[in-house]
């Protein structure tokens, strides 16, 4: 590939031709027709639109800049030209600086390029039989009109071969290469056209000329305004119906026109859309099953025994618990945590363990009936061979490749970027540039912990002397409260500021890396940012979950971080709503940031933009200046979309059991967010350049590394974090005989019997509070559930057996439920297919038909060939060994 590249693309690698062998673009003035895509004859198709500042007119750079810059770009189109693109120039009407070049791509240069890029073109009609599903009548309620936006019609395809032309589908040569396809055909020309040779190394590609300078933007172009159809009879004004049909609010629940997406922005952009859409129409029946939960949870509060038990002023208003910090905290009253522990009991319910094991059993539904859905459109969208025949070096890459090297399979001698030991260096380097950073974020966690840990003794004395006469506001705002917001709010702060900073080294990391392709590159740079953002998102809610209130001690003998910080405790009712919090506030806030980070900066630098123009309202602007003035994609398109989408799947399934109500908000999101996206892709940006993909890339086995990690982590939640298993052992075994008292099975007297006593006289002098003790009691109850021996026994302050049943059962549930989901989710991705007998079918059709009219037509001219060669042997055998006498 890289000797056809050389052959066929870069014909030349010498030194710069003279000034007049240079090739000049055609200078034409704007003809006043403000939506036409063609030429100034109205025949040549307008496939890509470069800009540049012309340099005459400059005056910020030094002339000899301004020289070099203008010879290395006439020297570019030059060889555009000589590569055989036609172009056109044409003066801004708004500002007299600004010079855009048209770029039109003949047929012979389509058709050449179309089979060096193995572009699959159509070979005939899909003639086989489609039987329409039982849902199709329901579907169709939520379908665009079909009389707007027509369907696609099926075709066979096969990689284009101009030996083969005539049988290809040519209906007419103007639209048998459609607008996405000549666009991506013409940036794969200009990535690849030199401008300069500098001590034998070629310089070449838009890329390099955009970030240097030298050209300002270089894009496609929509092809009408959004608001209106275009007045030009020959564009389709698909953009006007992608906004109308698809980005306009109205259409919220309406499904998305997939195969015009991927017609008019091509495959990489179509399937996110068709990935988002499948997972919010799964999220659905996630979020169904979830309000359901939190209802149960609701409507069950109010018999929640334990909970009563805690408000009852004649059982908790007489529980006087231990102070929760040396010295400046005070013993309080457990009737403090009413009112928190009514909403745990909502989420802390059998409803939380359904919940659990049904997201466990969804999450694998949901991969696997993706994969299938995506082994639709990869054939449908003519990707299934894609990786190994379509995808093409980056232009980066090549420009390294100065070390040869000898090809083990082929015995020839390529050339690579770099050495083995040139890439080992570089993966040390890259490895340890993400550890660092990992390690980074690992450090701001420890000292949001620390903070926790030191404005909780500053909230224990202060805050309930500020409220000490509102007892209403007393009930909620408890010193647990006021740290556990705070400390979200600040880790959120951190999580912002920290993306913001990585996001950049992350580029620079890959980009050092030299990916070949650009599949390789995205992929590289997703684990990167993922494993960051992993770590980033969730470790706080990790420690929340795993950590916090487990190694604390006992009143008398606390654990101390860093020999000065006591470490932090969880509310009697443990740590499940505090991490409902964390969850709400990271979720919320993220989704807020986005949202204003993706549509607000977009339109409001949209709108600066216009403003600045102050003729513009005066003047006919053509659709090239239009689009010029729309903000451009980014070089990573859809990555932080995937991203963020990727990192909420990861809420909605790792921490699920602390918080049902987490698919039916990241389904609201979801619904907008499509929208949003589209309503920004169609009307705040220029067109992307369309690129081919067939699937979401690494994404997916982050999906799936999500998926089994999210059993684990909500069997460890309701095991560790929630009060279900230590309720259900007191419920089963030790409310009655020979541990209980009671006759039969019974909540009551489990707060009584789970909250351990301490004599407040073992107290030592580093911890004892300074507030005296009030009352005749000599004891006050741990703040967790710790359950050991009262004082006085002969093991007192030891783990009892009630504990070491606990701990026993917990380990018990974490096996059954992991081992049950994991088989279960077995069954399921065994008798699920990855792809459909329909598909199947249709795959091997197009493979037959391959075979048969492209390479038997082959065989019959070779046969053909053949035979006339056979006769002309014969004939001369005939006359050379004739006998004689004849």
């Amino acid at each position: 590939l890289v000797l056809e590249l050389n052959q066929v693309i870069i014909p030349t690698y010498g030194t710069v031709p003279d000034q007049q062998d240079l090739h000049t673009p055609e200078w034409v003035d704007f003809d006043d027709k403000p939506d036409s895509l063609f030429f100034s004859d109205g025949q040549r198709r307008i496939d890509f639109v470069l800009v540049y500042e012309d340099e005459s007119k400059k005056i910020t750079h030094k002339r000899s800049d301004r020289k070099k810059h203008k010879r290395k770009r006439q020297v570019y189109e030059s060889n555009l030209i000589n590569n055989g693109l036609q172009l056109e120039a044409t003066r801004s009407v708004l500002d007299e600086k600004l010079i855009f070049v048209k770029v039109h791509a003949p047929w012979e240069v389509l058709c050449t390029y179309a089979e060096v890029m193995h572009i699959k073109m159509p070979l005939q009609y899909n003639d086989l039989k489609t039987r329409d599903s039982a849902f199709n009548w329901f579907s169709r309620l939520f379908r665009v009109d079909e009389n707007i936006i027509k369907p696609e019609q099926e075709f066979f395809t096969a990689p284009f071969q101009k030996e083969h032309l005539s049988n290809f589908y040519i209906h007419d040569k103007d639209t048998f290469f459609n607008p996405a396809t000549r666009s991506r055909i013409v940036h794969f020309i200009l990535s690849r056209v030199e401008y300069a040779t500098k001590n034998n190394v070629k310089k070449f590609g838009i890329n390099k000329l955009l970030d240097t300078g030298i050209y300002k933007a270089a894009f496609p172009l929509h092809d009408s305004n959004f608001r209106h159809l275009s007045t030009d009879p020959n564009c389709p004004s698909e953009r006007y119906l992608l906004y109308r049909e698809w980005a306009h609010p109205k259409n919220i629940f309406k499904l998305q026109p997939l195969d015009f997406i991927r017609k008019y922005y091509g495959e990489k952009i179509g399937i996110y859309f068709a990935w988002l859409g499948f997972y919010t129409n799964m999220l659905t029946v996630a979020a169904v099953v979830g309000v359901g939960c939190f209802l149960y949870g609701c409507l069950t509060k109010d018999n929640c025994t334990w909970s009563q038990e805690v408000c009852d002023p004649n059982i908790g208003g007489n529980i006087i618990m231990c102070p929760q910090c040396d010295k400046v905290c005070t013993y309080w009253n457990l009737t403090i945590t009413c009112e928190s522990s009514k909403k745990l009991c909502i989420f802390d319910s059998f409803g939380t363990l359904v919940f659990a094991v049904f997201m466990g059993i969804w999450v694998t539904l949901f991969l696997e009936f993706w994969k299938r859905r995506q082994a639709e459109l990869e054939y449908e969208w003519d990707t299934v061979e894609y990786l190994e025949q379509e995808e093409q070096v980056r232009p980066e890459y090549e420009a390294r490749c100065t070390h040869v090297v000898m090809n083990e399979i082929t015995q020839q001698e390529e050339h690579v970027p770099y050495t083995a030991c040139g890439k080992c260096i570089r993966m040390t380097f890259c490895t340890s540039a993400i550890f660092f950073w990992i390690l980074l974020i690992i450090a701001s966690v420890i000292g949001i912990i620390v903070y926790r840990l030191s404005v909780f003794l500053v909230f224990s004395a202060t805050l309930s002397q500020h409220i000490s006469g509102t007892e209403a506001i007393r009930k909620y705002l408890t010193p647990q409260t006021a740290t556990s917001v705070t400390a979200s709010l600040i880790s959120f702060v951190v999580i912002m500021i920290l993306n913001i900073i990585y996001e950049k080294v992350a580029i620079l990391i890959t980009d050092f890396e030299l990916p070949r392709t650009q599949t390789d590159y995205e992929n590289s740079l997703t684990t990167k940012m993922f494993l960051f953002q992993f770590v980033n998102y969730y470790s706080s809610c990790f420690y929340i979950a795993f950590f916090k209130g487990k190694f604390v001690g006992h009143p008398g003998n606390p654990v101390y971080w860093l020999g000065k910080y006591r470490n932090e405790e969880c509310d009697p009712g443990g740590c499940l709503l505090e991490l409902t919090t964390q969850l709400a506030i990271i979720v919320g806030g993220k989704a807020i940031w986005n949202n204003i980070q993706e549509v607000l900066l977009p339109l409001v630098k949209n709108l600066i933009g216009r403003y600045s123009a102050a003729a513009r309202s005066e003047k006919v602007v053509p659709r090239w200046e239009e689009d010029y003035h729309l903000q451009p994609i980014g070089k990573l398109g859809l990555f932080y979309e995937y991203l963020e989408m990727v990192i909420q799947f990861g809420f909605v399934t790792l921490f699920v059991a602390s918080f049902p109500l987490a698919p039916l908000l990241a389904l609201i999101n979801n619904m907008l967010e499509i929208r949003l996206d589209a309503w920004k892709l169609t009307t705040q940006f220029r067109r992307m350049v369309p690129q081919k993909a067939q699937d979401i890339g690494a994404w997916q086995p982050i999906l799936q590394g999500i998926a089994i990690l999210a059993v684990v982590t909500n069997a460890m939640i309701i095991a560790f974090t929630s009060d279900m298993i230590p309720r259900l052992v007191y419920y089963w075994s030790f409310s009655v005989p020979p541990y209980g008292s009671h006759s039969s099975h019974t909540m009551k007297g489990y707060i009584n019997s789970t909250l351990s006593v301490f004599n407040i006289s073992d107290f030592k002098n580093a911890s004892k509070p300074f507030s005296p003790w009030f009352g005749n009691q000599t004891t006050c109850r741990q703040v967790y559930r710790d359950l050991r021996y009262p004082p006085g026994h002969q093991h007192q302050y030891e783990h009892n057996i009630y504990y070491w049943h606990v701990t026993a059962a917990k380990l018990a549930f974490i096996i059954v439920m992991e081992h049950v989901i994991y088989f279960v989710k077995f069954i399921i991705s065994y008798a699920i297919p990855d792809v459909s007998e329909k598909t199947k079918s249709k795959v091997k059709r197009e493979k037959y038909l391959t075979q048969k009219l492209l390479h038997e037509n082959d065989l019959k001219v070779v046969k053909k060939n053949m035979g006339k060669t056979a006769d002309k042997v014969t004939k001369g055998a005939d006359s050379t060994f004739r006998p004689k006498a004849e």
